[in-house]
């Protein structure tokens, strides 16, 4: 109930709280991008220059050419914000850049799961979110602590099954998208997915950490909220905690953005500013790290679906990540992970590293996902490595 109440309440509870000008109705760190950010238009470069480009200081003598790292937790009055739960300058460059990424305006978090917690507080009291069977397992554990307080209706779909998705909207007050899911590799047409959520009043938001925004983005398809963990591709060295939400420019966008920051700022998910630069600076080679990964990735899948000791390759054909099966039930799979060398075997994905990892260890994943599934996390090594070291592996 309190968490509901706080995420209704509007701006005028947090201008009333921070003594903010009544006639500043922008959310606290909107006001400090406005004063920040270096308001150069970048749409006409592709993806590759624009994540080099954004989020940097105005081109004028004697300016920073990296954003400045500002450690500070209160402001002198009558600025642009006046108490760093609000707003500080380090997240307003990366929020710059991720929201021209995306194609909106974004906010940063404290964590993956702390952005997923702010999207959920869209949810109205008992209302129901349609959300595909094999989704993170982080997301469907606090969906399940939702619904069994009775905050919500949890209603699990099959995501490439459109039927089956449109009669669960029936009612409900979110659609929860990832493409591709984690761990299965579902890809689902975010375009008609979101077409028929906005039939039925639904918001829809996706997840889009697997593929990145330079690969899709959900926003041109109709998504409402996009959702990142920072933690994976767009940081990518395996050594921040972050999330993101990214809403579209329109008034609309702009309504569910100032609720998503006061759920931030209420309830405490921000982001340290050190994690926003480190993640700023991953950023910045985004596109030569995924390039790479993804090249190495379509390698791997292809050799991968030949081989004598994997029983099933999924690789959606684009992106870093591939599920395999493999003989021997979940002990099996477990010993080809601990095999491995090059290959680390961990529980993250996105970085600059080739990761492993049976997912079904963890009791929250579900029991539909296969015991003997493995998840890849492709890293820019040589694929030629990362290839023998795997090989290796999976050979009784």
């Amino acid at each position: 109930m309190a968490t509901r109440g706080l995420a209704g309440a509007g701006w005028s509870a947090v201008i009333a709280a921070e003594r903010i000008p009544p006639t500043d109705r922008a959310p606290p760190a909107a006001r400090v991008a406005a004063a920040y950010a270096g308001g150069v238009s970048h749409e006409h470069l592709s993806p590759a220059s624009r994540v080099v480009a954004l989020g940097r200081q105005p081109r004028v003598p004697g300016a920073n050419v990296n954003a400045p790292l500002e450690f500070t937790s209160t402001y002198v009055a009558d600025g642009p914000v006046n108490y760093a739960r609000g707003g500080n300058p380090t997240w307003s460059a990366f929020e710059e850049a991720l929201g021209a990424l995306e194609g909106g305006d974004a906010l940063v978090f404290a964590s993956g799961m702390a952005a997923v917690s702010a999207a959920l507080t869209l949810v109205p009291h008992g209302g129901a979110v349609v959300v595909p069977s094999h989704a993170y397992n982080g997301t469907t554990a606090l969906l399940d602590q939702l619904a069994t307080s009775g905050a919500a209706v949890v209603r699990r779909v099959d995501p490439t099954d459109q039927e089956q998705v449109r009669d669960a909207l029936q009612g409900a007050a979110m659609l929860w998208v990832e493409s591709p899911t984690n761990p299965m590799l579902e890809v689902s047409d975010i375009r008609a997915l979101a077409a028929m959520a906005r039939e039925t009043g639904a918001l829809t938001v996706c997840d889009n950490t697997f593929a990145t925004p330079l690969v899709q983005r959900p926003l041109e398809d109709g998504a409402d909220v996009v959702l990142h963990s920072v933690t994976k591709y767009l940081s990518g060295h395996s050594d921040v905690i972050l999330g993101a939400l990214v809403t579209p420019s329109t008034d609309a966008g702009k309504e569910l953005a100032a609720r998503l920051a006061t759920a931030r700022l209420l309830h405490g998910g921000i982001a340290g500013p050190m994690e926003t630069w480190l993640a700023l600076r991953g950023l910045r080679t985004l596109h030569v790290r995924l390039e790479r990964a993804t090249a190495n990735a379509r390698e791997l899948a292809e050799r991968l679906a030949g081989h004598a000791h994997v029983d099933t390759t999924r690789y959606p054909g684009f992106g870093a990540i591939i599920a395999i099966e493999v003989p021997g039930g979940g002990a099996g799979a477990e010993r080809v992970a601990a095999a491995t060398d090059l290959w680390t075997h961990s529980t993250s994905l996105g970085g600059v590293e080739s990761q492993i990892e049976r997912r079904r260890r963890h009791p929250a994943e579900p029991a539909t996902v296969p015991d003997n599934l493995l998840r890849l996390s492709v890293g820019i090594e040589d694929v030629e490595d990362l290839w023998r070291d795997l090989d290796q592996a999976l050979r009784p």
